[in-house]
């Protein structure tokens, strides 16, 4: 009797693995824009405080551009309308009226790649403890979703140049619409042309004991950056060259790449003795291993249009790093 029971038992198993694997290879692919999030809500609480709360944590500028640009571009939706084809935005913050109170992530729910972030709720006060609660994870969690999806669009079609690899050791996903354009002894200057402008990436390195210890990190990066763009990135005028904006002090975070500790550095560039200006934004790896602070920055100028996207794709590449040596 015992085994009859533990072979219906494993049988029933198998026919739920077999149905979830099903459901999910017939899953459908998650649509929208970089950095678009759907938000689900009653219109009411939308046109008040709790609408208030979610476009100050999810539409807040972004951290070094020269102008403001949303984190998220939002679009709001009543949950009444949350079904058939509408369940299938990558990002989705949905919130429900409930008397339970609740907060969860789920990862592929209803399309593939996709994060919801579901919170339950039966009045705005406890909404608004909830986001305040959960804001960190979910942005976290977002931006982890967002990068990766640009890392994997950037993937279909990279550029073939392994100068990276043969001068750095290190592997970056880079969209082939990019070039290098400069290679020189211990630097590397890779670009792509868009209509208004263009966008860059700089791979350089220096021996690790040029961090000073005793000197503000902020400072040092300034310094390298400074000089770095006095020697390679100068202007169509005599004596103009690309230096870091000293009007407002560039934003630092601590983080960890591929094990290495380094420190990502955003801020505003701008062209000496000229007028041109633009986002940056700056890693500085310190490789132990061999001896040196290997530094990645991505810098854009597209004047008069929106950056933050840009920005982000030269973010999605850089953290894409892999070391090869």
């Amino acid at each position: 009797m015992k085994l009859r029971i533990y072979f219906l038992s494993l049988f029933i198993l198998l026919i739920h693995t077999s149905c979830e694997e099903n459901n999910k290879a017939s899953m459908s692919t998650s649509s929208g824009k970089i950095n678009a999030l759907s938000v689900f809500v009653d219109n009411l609480w939308w046109k008040g405080e709790v609408g208030d709360s979610i476009r100050s944590k999810f539409a807040s500028p972004v951290d070094g551009l020269p102008t403001e640009e949303p984190l998220y571009n939002i679009k709001q939706y009543d949950t009444k309308l949350f079904d058939g084809f509408m369940t299938n935005s990558r990002l989705i913050l949905y919130i429900e009226k409930s008397d339970q109170k609740s907060f969860q992530l789920l990862s592929d729910k209803y399309a593939k790649p996709q994060l919801v972030a579901k919170i339950k709720a039966s009045s705005v006060p406890e909404v608004i403890e909830l986001l305040e609660q959960n804001d960190d994870v979910i942005l976290r969690k977002f931006k982890q979703m967002e990068l990766a999806e640009n890392q994997r669009r950037i993937s279909k079609s990279l550029i073939k140049n392994k100068v990276l690899e043969e001068k750095f050791g290190i592997k970056l996903k880079i969209s082939s619409a990019y070039q290098v354009v400069m290679n020189e002894p211990k630097f590397v200057w890779i670009r792509k042309e868009i209509p208004a402008g263009n966008a860059s990436l700089l791979v350089y390195e220096v021996p690790l004991n040029s961090a000073n210890k005793n000197q503000d990190p902020i400072n040092t990066v300034i310094q390298l950056r400074d000089s770095i763009g006095q020697k390679h990135i100068q202007g169509k005028l005599e004596d103009t060259y690309m230096i870091t904006e000293a009007s407002y002090a560039p934003y630092q975070f601590n983080i960890t790449l591929q094990g290495n500790p380094s420190w990502e550095t955003k801020g505003t560039w701008e062209l000496k003795n000229d007028f041109m200006l633009g986002p940056f934004i700056h890693y500085a790896i310190h490789d132990e291993k061999n001896q040196r602070l290997l530094c990645v920055e991505g810098f854009c100028y597209n004047p008069q249009s929106p950056k933050r996207d840009l920005m982000f794709e030269l973010e999605a590449m850089i953290k894409s790093i892999q070391f090869t040596k």
